[in-house]
């Protein structure tokens, strides 16, 4: 596994070993002892995610108070540009943000560390969402920032999108910005 460390050095890129040949491929999405040796981090992840998003779909920018999650995430089927925000208040990049395109066909993953923010934007007609957590979902402590914060200046490339704006949730289109954020220590 090559392991590609960003600007924030906590937010990483993995990329596996895939073996292929005419007839397809195999790859290890996740081997624990491997993940750990590569990335000096021994995690236990206790709850495996999947969605499904149509183009121009963005979800996020989402983080929890209490129970926060590191996320291993990766693309089965399309692509995406996923982004980590730093929401640590007590942190040197706080504030700053990682994006990096994630796909089926490239097969990187992202790791996105307790304490960060997470986005992504459907860049492909679809895509399989693949989230693997460190500790479970609880939406009483979901937090969620505006996704267009200029604050945090995230360079979505909506250009790539038809309609040149993303679809949003309710939730998502209710998010604060960064300065009035219930925010981590």
């Amino acid at each position: 596994m090559k392991v590609t460390r960003t600007e924030i050095p906590e937010v990483m890129i993995l990329e596996p070993k895939v073996f292929g040949d005419a007839r397809g491929f195999f790859l290890e999405s996740y081997n624990q002892k491997v993940f750990r040796e590569a990335t000096g981090l021994a995690l236990d992840f206790v709850q495996d995610n999947h969605s499904r998003s149509a183009q121009g779909v963005l979800r996020g920018l989402h983080y929890q108070l209490k129970q926060p999650q590191g996320k291993l995430v990766r693309v089965v089927r399309g692509a995406v540009f996923d982004v980590a925000v730093d929401v640590r208040r007590s942190s040197p990049t706080f504030g700053r943000w990682v994006g990096v395109e994630l796909s089926e066909d490239n097969q990187r993953q992202f790791w996105v560390p307790p304490g960060f923010a997470h986005g992504f934007l459907v860049l492909s007609a679809s895509a399989d969402f693949l989230y693997k957590t460190t500790d479970y979902y609880a939406p009483e402590h979901e937090r969620c920032i505006a996704w267009d914060d200029p604050a945090i200046g995230i360079e979505w490339p909506l250009g790539q999108l038809p309609a040149g704006q993303p679809q949003l949730s309710a939730k998502d289109r209710q998010g604060v910005a960064l300065r009035s954020a219930e925010l981590m220590p």
